[in-house]
């Protein structure tokens, strides 16, 4: 029996070009995460040149500005950011679903890697926890996405092999 073929991207941006789309409602939240991204992505390798940031009003937008960045064929991925805080009803809740769904929908029309930094939290604690604590899910969505980036390089390559 022979070894199986297996893939393992690595952490490495250089070369890869990377776009950012970031909600402005809850902006300072968001800002936290968008700053933990882009620094991210610069120590694995990216040029500023690689990286383009596109601010949309809020969150219910990041499908369709991801999309634009993902079809434009610039990019080797994209990253949606947004902070979405319960209120006093479920549209917070409601915005995070549809926002979910076409950001996932964009990822699988397109090809291109979409990664979900949305956050949806209960409170201002939370977001903060999240933003600028122990955790900064920017951080974390960069890291996914260079992976990501990576892993779809290393099947179109293995696809023209």
């Amino acid at each position: 029996m022979s070894p199986m073929r297996e893939t393992r991207p690595i952490a490495d941006a250089q070369g890869r070009r990377f776009g950012i789309v970031a909600s402005r409602f809850n902006a300072q939240f968001v800002e936290r995460l968008v700053t933990a991204a882009t620094t991210v992505l610069r120590g694995s390798g990216a040029d500023d040149d690689d990286l383009e940031l596109v601010w949309v009003p809020g969150s219910f937008e990041l499908p369709l500005a991801a999309r634009w960045l993902a079809a434009s064929g610039r990019f080797d991925a994209v990253l949606a950011f947004g902070v979405l805080i319960e209120g006093e009803t479920e549209h917070f809740r409601l915005i995070a679903e549809v926002t979910t769904h076409g950001l996932q929908r964009t990822a699988l029309d397109t090809g291109v890697p979409v990664l979900h930094g949305v956050l949806a939290v209960h409170d201002r604690a939370q977001a903060e926890e999240r933003t600028g604590g122990s955790q900064n899910r920017g951080a974390e969505a960069a890291l996914a996405a260079v992976t990501m980036a990576n892993l779809r390089h290393a099947q179109s390559a293995g696809a023209r092999s």
